[in-house]
C-alpha cells in the first residue's frame, strides 16, 4: 500500500486493550471496539459493535432503540484520537481531545442494537496540537453518518 506521496506506508491496528492503553475513555463512553486499517498521519477505521446492552437505550427510545447521533461523532472522534497517538507514535496517549468544531454533520440512516459501525476517519490537516479531520460512519458499507471535525490535544 502507498501514500499519496507514492512512499511505503505500514497499516496497522489497536485491539480494545491497546485502544484503552492510546486514549483515556472508559466504560459507558467508550465508543470504539476496535481500530483497524490505520495509516499512520492518514486514515484509520473504527469499529464499534453496537449492543442492546448499551446503557442509552434504555431511553433512547425504549420501543424503538437508536443509537444517538452525538454518540456515533462521539465514535468519529475516539477513532481519530487512537490516530494520532499512533501517529504521534505514543507522545499523545492517554492525553485529552477537546472537540473545537463539529461542521457539515449528517445522519442518513438510524443504527440499531445489533449493527456493526464501522468509522472511517481521515486526517484533513494538523497544525501543532489541532487536527482537522473527515470522517463517515457505515454500517454495511452503507453511510450513516458524516462530519468534518477539529479537536485539540491537551495534557489533562
Amino acid at each position: 500500500m502507498s501514500d499519496k506521496r507514492g512512499e511505503a506506508a505500514e497499516v496497522s491496528s489497536a485491539d480494545i486493550m491497546r485502544v484503552m492503553e492510546m486514549i483515556p475513555h472508559r466504560y459507558p463512553f467508550l465508543m470504539v471496539d476496535k481500530v483497524v486499517d490505520i495509516k499512520k498521519d492518514v486514515k484509520a477505521t473504527g469499529v464499534k459493535n453496537v449492543s442492546i446492552n448499551e446503557p442509552f437505550f434504555t431511553g433512547h427510545f425504549p420501543r424503538q432503540p437508536v443509537m444517538p447521533g452525538v454518540l456515533i461523532i462521539e465514535s468519529m472522534a475516539q477513532t481519530a484520537a487512537v490516530l494520532v497517538v499512533e501517529t504521534l507514535e505514543g507522545e499523545a496517549a492517554g492525553k485529552l481531545v477537546y472537540f473545537m468544531t463539529v461542521d457539515e454533520a449528517r445522519f442518513r440512516k438510524p443504527v440499531f442494537p445489533g449493527d456493526v459501525l464501522r468509522v472511517h476517519v481521515e486526517k484533513v490537516r494538523n497544525r501543532g496540537n489541532v487536527w482537522k479531520f473527515r470522517s463517515e460512519a457505515k454500517v454495511d458499507d452503507v453511510r450513516v453518518a458524516q462530519a468534518t471535525f477539529s479537536a485539540m490535544i491537551m495534557d489533562d
